[in-house]
């Protein structure tokens, strides 16, 4: 894999912005290489005499052979993507699925079935379908294709179908599972080093979530107190007729440093903060993932010591022992390429959203400076006109 420092020196009049790196990294190595493309947009609202409820069009256009159509259009609502996230769980039990939005995200931030809250959705569920397109195993899973493909009636049908491969494994993990809450015995140190990391960036990451909430907080309450505070000193200059033009000058640069304001905010909004609450979530899955890798050793483990205590039916035992050393590595294989595609797509993505603010905040006081040093300028202008006017006899 070519890494950023790698992609740098192959283009020497790269600029050195490291969004721009990334942006030149994606650009040259994406495109070529897909041929599945999904969008999601045009959320429409649903009222029935039950509930209400929002879909989303969902446009695919491919270029592969075991699609009957190069494009599709369908419509879909949030537990249809519920349903899909847990197809791909149950057929990957070791594999990192994307997370979905919870139910009511950023909850008490804004208003269900608000267009901020939809919009919300909407570029979350948007993200994860191009996610899965983007995964290399993921993208070819059977029921990712029904999702795209299928009418709302032929999807209903699929979903009422048996339970899928982890539902019927699951009684047989969950037998094991009880051993291995305290400790798998062999599980091997790449694992254990996995699960180490695991903790410590879970431990982190929620605590990022939560000061930049606050930040998000303390900055719209800062803003509803300027847009406050600009309109007062219009009011006051139309009493101070000696300082009015001061007054409204004041007044302009509230203004102007309140809409930089909303600007940052909503660039807060839509980059920071969903990026940060999209890998808390991950954080999650990763454990899971951890877990069920635990219980499939913990199931080989089981077998092998109930071999050591047999005296007959080695024969059996030894087989069952063969598959599911087989499961185990295959688990291992699985998790290993996953976990490494997943670490460098975290490091790429805060990069860019940290740098991304990084820049944003610039601007925006590069922005107030420039307008605040303006005024000043003026009024010292208008001072020296003063003083000059005075001098004279």
């Amino acid at each position: 894999d070519t890494s950023l420092a790698e992609v740098n020196s192959f283009s020497p009049s790269m600029p050195i912005s490291p969004s721009s790196m990334i942006n030149q990294y994606k650009f040259e190595d994406e495109p070529e290489l897909r041929d599945l493309f999904v969008t999601v947009d045009d959320p429409e609202s649903h009222i029935t005499a039950i509930e209400t409820f929002i879909t989303y069009r969902v446009v695919t256009k491919t270029s592969r052979g075991e699609f009957d159509s190069s494009e599709y259009e369908v419509r879909r609502r949030y537990q249809d993507f519920l349903w899909l996230k847990s197809k791909l769980e149950e057929a990957h039990p070791t594999l990192i699925i994307p997370p979905l939005p919870e139910k009511f995200i950023m909850k008490g931030m804004v208003e269900r079935f608000s267009d901020e809250f939809i919009e919300t959705r909407r570029k979350a569920l948007h993200k994860f379908l191009n996610r899965i397109a983007d995964h290399p195993t993921l993208t070819f899973n059977e029921d990712f294709k029904i999702f795209l493909t299928a009418q709302a009636w032929e999807l209903s049908s699929h979903k009422k179908q048996g339970p899928g491969l982890l539902s019927r494994m699951g009684q047989t993990v969950r037998a094991v599972a009880s051993s291995v809450r305290g400790g798998v015995k062999n599980r091997p140190e790449m694992f254990t080093e996995m699960n180490d990391y695991m903790e410590t960036f879970s431990q982190k990451i929620n605590i990022l979530d939560k000061i930049a909430h606050r930040i998000y907080k303390e900055e719209r309450e800062y803003f509803n107190e300027m847009k406050e505070y600009g309109p007062i000193h219009t009011l006051w200059s139309a009493s101070e007729e000696d300082i009015a033009d001061s007054l409204k000058g004041v007044a302009s640069c509230i203004d102007k440093c309140c809409k930089a304001t909303e600007k940052r905010m909503a660039g807060l909004s839509e980059n920071l903060l969903p990026i940060l609450h999209e890998y808390v979530l991950y954080s999650e899955i990763l454990m899971g993932v951890l877990k069920r890798r635990d219980q499939i050793q913990g199931e080989l483990d089981s077998k092998v010591d109930a071999l050591a205590n047999k005296k007959t039916e080695k024969e059996l035992f030894s087989e069952e022992i063969g598959k599911l050393e087989d499961k185990v590595e295959c688990a291992n294989n699985a998790l290993k390429a996953d976990w490494d595609r997943w670490k460098q797509n975290m490091q790429c993505d805060m990069r860019s959203t940290f740098t991304n603010v990084a820049e944003n905040n610039l601007r925006y006081y590069e922005e107030c400076l420039a307008t605040w040093e303006s005024f000043l300028a003026s009024q010292t202008v208008d001072l020296h006109v003063e003083e000059d006017s005075e001098d004279r006899p």
